[in-house]
């Protein structure tokens, strides 16, 4: 029987490999990267993916993987801290920064695990009746057996996680890897499918990667006839405009989670890597979780901006008027319009609107920038792909970045869990972390909507987004404290490298973080003090323990 080559003796061989020799090796050391690629590939991502193409076509191609280059600077950073020290960064941060920073990070990364699981079920319960198997009906006995079904897949992989010896932690890792290359491939499904039809302009599509920050200044190209002709053409062209400044802000401020920079290190951790691993980590990152990220949402952004970008087949029917599903969020843009530019008689005694009283450019431009969901993109591309690729291959793919968030999720609480109960390597409590995260996600179907919705993801997307900049600012500090890091504390060139690299990374991040809040009324106000209140506290932290050890 051959001997398995541990991963000490690989690493010794990838030292004596050329660059392809040693990426194939590190290939197959992989892991934590593509846990991180897992929960980044969530209901999130495929929502905004769908709006970047419904609103600015393929001119924003490049917005998401630039964004994600910028997260994963600061998680190359939590990864060199981590793997320099050894220690779990959540006593490290109470210890050499301040009790508040560490504790707000705990909490912001509970609440961010518990709330945003609802959404993932919900979204693989669309999946699976909408798109996969619209027999099962959308009754409540069918959520309900879907949910215990979801929930039950993905708490029997987080055990593999806690099982004794290592064979568990990799079994993990496999299935993991296994449901992200899924998601890719399924979504490459599509993509090939519409190339092969002829329905793609690979010209536009490969143009759009290249940065056009003019998109925060002026609407798409697409839309600018349809505004000249329009009854407002300041209104229209400030409407747009913003939405496409809120969606490339918000991009950037939360490429990555406030949740993905707790499960780094503690995976990282997990798989006993220390400081030899430093680059393998910075190579799994890109492998595990910018390529499956990049690959995917740019995917999702063709086929979206393909059947949606400047076109209203899907929501006007044949008399102008907007199909039901979209009638409240079509007739709230126009009263919105209305309300700058009255015309008499166009709103009825009864609220309505009287759309033929309407220019046409304005009915257009309305039905243009609503929103998709992933089932109405599916219905779409039905008659380009067929129902097997549109409906069964692409509802699959949106299917694994359901459950594998949700797998994710689940763990990152039972690892949240065993630091706020004190006890790190304890499989009960993490279990129990697990169980509360799924628990909580498996209401989703039944919670997230309307009043509710608002009241879960309200506080928990102020005070994560607070939190995101200060995480950075953390580990910032820390790849800058001698007293952290040792002799490891980058120094010289490489030094300046790492601060030009974090200072750009967080100041985006913060700019995209404030940004956000500062539209959320009294509580985003609440986010942004919360946020000063800690770097200011972080900051203290740093140079008056740094005085201390000195």
């Amino acid at each position: 029987m051959k001997k398995e080559i541990s991963e000490t003796e690989l690493l010794d061989l990838a030292e004596t490999k050329g660059p392809l020799g040693k990426a194939a090796i590190y290939t197959k050391l992989s892991g934590p990267g593509w846990l991180q690629g897992a929960i980044t590939l969530g209901g999130g991502s495929l929502a905004g993916a769908l709006y970047l193409g419904v609103i600015a076509g393929f001119s924003l191609m490049w917005l998401q993987p630039l964004a994600m280059v910028c997260g994963i600077i600061m998680l190359a950073a939590i990864a060199f801290v981590t793997l320099t020290t050894g220690e779990r960064p959540f006593g490290l941060i109470n210890r050499h920064l301040s009790p508040a920073l560490g504790w707000a990070w705990l909490i912001a990364t509970v609440m961010a695990n518990i709330v945003w699981c609802m959404p993932q079920f919900n979204l693989a319960r669309a999946a699976l009746q909408q798109n996969l198997i619209p027999a099962l009906g959308d009754s409540t006995g069918s959520t309900l057996i879907i949910c215990i079904v979801l929930f039950a897949i993905a708490f029997s992989i987080n055990v593999l996680y806690q099982s004794e010896g290592a064979k568990g932690v990799k079994l993990f890792d496999r299935i993991i890897k296994i449901l992200v290359g899924l998601i890719v491939l399924s979504f490459f499904a599509v993509i090939g499918t519409l190339t092969f039809t002829g329905s793609l302009d690979w010209a536009a599509i490969l143009k759009g990667f290249i940065p056009a920050p003019s998109l925060l200044f002026n609407p798409s190209a697409d839309f600018q006839g349809l505004i000249a002709a329009s009854s407002n053409p300041e209104w229209w062209t400030t409407k747009i405009v913003n939405d496409q400044r809120d969606i490339i802000i918000t991009a950037f401020g939360t490429a990555v989670g406030i949740n993905m920079t707790w499960l780094l290190p503690y995976s990282l951790l997990k798989k006993k890597w220390g400081k030899r691993e430093r680059g393998l980590a910075i190579f799994d990152l890109s492998l595990g979780l910018f390529i499956p990220f990049f690959l995917a949402t740019s995917c999702v952004v063709i086929a979206a901006a393909s059947q949606f970008h400047a076109s209203t087949k899907d929501v006007l029917d044949e008399t102008g008027a907007p199909i039901e599903q979209f009638a409240g969020d079509y007739d709230k843009t126009l009263t919105n319009l209305l309300g700058k530019t009255p015309v008499e008689g166009a709103i009825r005694e009864d609220k309505s609107i009287d759309y033929s009283l309407l220019p046409e450019s304005d009915l257009q431009l309305a039905g243009m920038l609503l929103k998709r969901d992933n089932f109405q993109l599916a219905t779409t591309l039905e008659p380009l792909a067929g129902p097997a690729i549109s409906q069964k291959i692409f509802g699959f793919g949106v299917l694994g970045m359901a459950v594998s968030t949700i797998i994710i999720l689940m763990l990152m609480n039972g690892l949240a869990f065993q630091e706020l109960f004190g006890k790190p390597d304890n499989k009960t409590v993490h279990l129990f972390g697990c169980i509360v995260s799924g628990v909580a996600g498996a209401m989703g179907p039944f919670l997230w909507s309307g009043g509710s919705k608002a009241a879960l993801a309200v506080p928990t997307s102020v005070i994560g987004g607070s939190l995101i900049p200060i995480a950075y600012f953390t580990f910032f500090l820390m790849m800058n404290s001698k007293k952290v890091l040792g002799d490891a504390k980058p120094t010289g060139g490489s030094a300046i490298v790492w601060n030009v690299l974090m200072i750009f990374a967080t100041a985006i991040s913060t700019f995209g973080s404030v940004w956000i809040l500062s539209n959320k009324g009294i509580p985003g106000t609440i986010g942004i003090v919360i946020l000063a209140t800690l770097a200011i506290l972080g900051t203290i932290g740093f140079f008056s323990k740094s005085k201390t050890a000195a």
